[in-house]
């Protein structure tokens, strides 16, 4: 899925027409001024116009279309349904005890921390995730409330002209199987008939419109993030979420913990990059040769088989995406590239990455070596026309339910320097065998295309579609360029 912003006729062959791939292009306003409001998000939480996005261990309910079942769609609760979940009130600002509310002061600061760790705290009952707000109308500032206006968070809600959007993850909370259908049994979508299920994550790719993937998007990775950072790494102890979701903080830190005889937490002081969110950015990349009629393309291999994609690795400590892009292209291809050229990014919520899409130019004389980090079983050049062949066979870029639920199994939990090459290549067949010699074009019409390609929910399929239509390119002139690791 490709959203473009716009176009123009007059654009150089270098220029391109801008795009939001999929998962990106949020329509929400956060209202990030707003998290450590537990005013606000108590108040928000109880908006009938309220929706929410609800996981399992990172699964999201979705409901199954009556006329093509083999396509769920994720679902919105309303507050009604999602009350079961949610536990005691106050669901923000809570106190030691349950039913409990902490009263921040304005400016309240505890001498230790940036930020009183308190603020919109929420330790007990699955953390909820505020997301935003898709407001009716966007493009008028005149409308947005500033944080002032929340001193009466209830009055002040009422106001917002749009719908609220929140997410939780429930599946730490110990219900069984049958306690969990039963109780979506008794949300109103389940009432009306609707069929409900649990369904791997990647494979809604399919049937997400632009609006809804930009928001499930953000759901994921921040559910996600919360559910797996359940510990302090500087002591140990178990954490809690704050501001909506968006920071988790060590139980030390609460103004009811016995710390007799502990040392102070290292999160006391200062400001620590694992109490927020990460976003871990990857390039990824195809190179074109100076004819600009050929594009290199690599195949994993930790998927053996005929899928073909573009190259991609993660950003390094003290790298450049410039540097990051030269650096992977020399490890998994031995080859050098220069005149790397941005193209667009991608938000990647599996579970929380940044694709950033590159193009560069290499010599496609020179020879290709698989054997230096032996991150693929086979790279080479193909022709624009080998690759239209495949985008215009009707199977050269199809996915099924088992694709992605074996790139889930594979990718999922991998840290970054295990995590490469399921990134940016399509989920292929389970086989041993060895690297095939170049196949050869094929009609479109045959039973099965000779390699299979992304599809454009997919930057990797992006990239290749736009070299193939001559969307993205090179100036005449930038082939006298020198050559060189850039």
């Amino acid at each position: 899925m490709s959203l473009y912003l716009w176009s123009d006729a007059s654009l150089t062959s270098n220029e391109r027409s801008r795009h939001v791939n999929m998962y990106g292009g949020s329509p929400l306003n956060r209202l990030s001024w707003l998290r450590p409001s537990q005013a606000f998000l108590n108040a928000a939480v109880e908006l009938p116009s309220a929706r929410w996005l609800l996981f399992n261990a990172g699964q999201p309910l979705a409901v199954s279309d009556e006329n093509n079942p083999s396509r769920p769609a994720p679902i919105y609760l309303n507050n009604v349904d999602v009350k079961p979940f949610l536990g005691h009130e106050p669901y923000f600002g809570q106190g030691k005890e349950p039913g409990e509310l902490i009263v921040e002061k304005s400016g309240e600061d505890d001498g230790h921390s940036h930020h009183s760790p308190t603020e919109a705290v929420r330790h007990l009952g699955p953390r909820i995730v505020f997301l935003g707000l898709h407001e009716r109308h966007s493009d008028d500032s005149t409308s947005a409330l500033p944080s002032s206006e929340f001193q009466n968070a209830a009055e002040a809600v009422k106001r917002i002209d749009g719908i609220l959007y929140f997410a939780m993850d429930i599946s730490d909370q110990g219900y069984t199987p049958e306690q969990l259908q039963d109780m979506l049994k008794q949300t109103s979508s389940a009432r009306e008939g609707q069929a409900l299920t649990w369904v791997e994550p990647r494979s809604l790719m399919s049937n997400l419109d632009g609006v809804t993937a930009a928001i499930y998007a953000g759901a994921r990775s921040l559910t996600d993030w919360n559910l797996r950072n359940k510990f302090c790494p500087g002591c140990g102890s178990t954490t809690y979420s704050m501001w909506g979701g968006w920071k988790i903080s060590c139980t030390s830190l609460l103004p009811w913990t016995d710390n007799s005889g502990k040392k102070p937490c290292p999160t006391v002081k200062g400001l620590h990059n694992f109490t927020h969110p990460r976003t871990d950015a990857v390039v990824i990349m195809i190179a074109i040769d100076e004819t600009g009629d050929r594009v290199l393309l690599g195949r994993g291999k930790r998927f053996p088989g005929k899928f073909y994609s573009a190259l991609a690795g993660f950003i390094e400590p003290g790298e450049s995406f410039e540097d990051a892009v030269a650096r992977e292209m020399w490890e998994e291809a031995g080859v050098h590239v220069w005149n790397i050229k941005y193209h667009s990014g991608q938000p990647w919520p599996f579970p929380a990455n940044l694709m950033v899409g590159f193009y560069a130019r290499a010599d496609s004389t020179k020879p290709i070596r698989t054997d230096l980090d032996n991150e693929l079983v086979d790279a080479r050049w193909f022709s624009r026309d080998e690759v239209r062949a495949v985008l215009d066979h009707k199977a050269g870029t199809k996915f099924n339910r088992a694709d992605y639920k074996r790139l889930n199994e594979i990718t999922d939990g991998r840290s970054n320097t295990e995590d490469k090459a399921p990134l940016a290549l399509a989920p292929a067949e389970a086989t041993t065998q060895p690297p095939q010699p170049e196949p050869p074009a094929a009609p479109s019409d045959s039973d099965e295309p000779p390699f299979r390609l992304p599809p454009v929910s997919a930057i990797a399929g992006v990239l290749i579609r736009d070299w193939v239509d001559g969307k993205i390119g090179f100036p005449p002139e930038e082939n006298a360029l020198q050559k060189g690791n850039l």
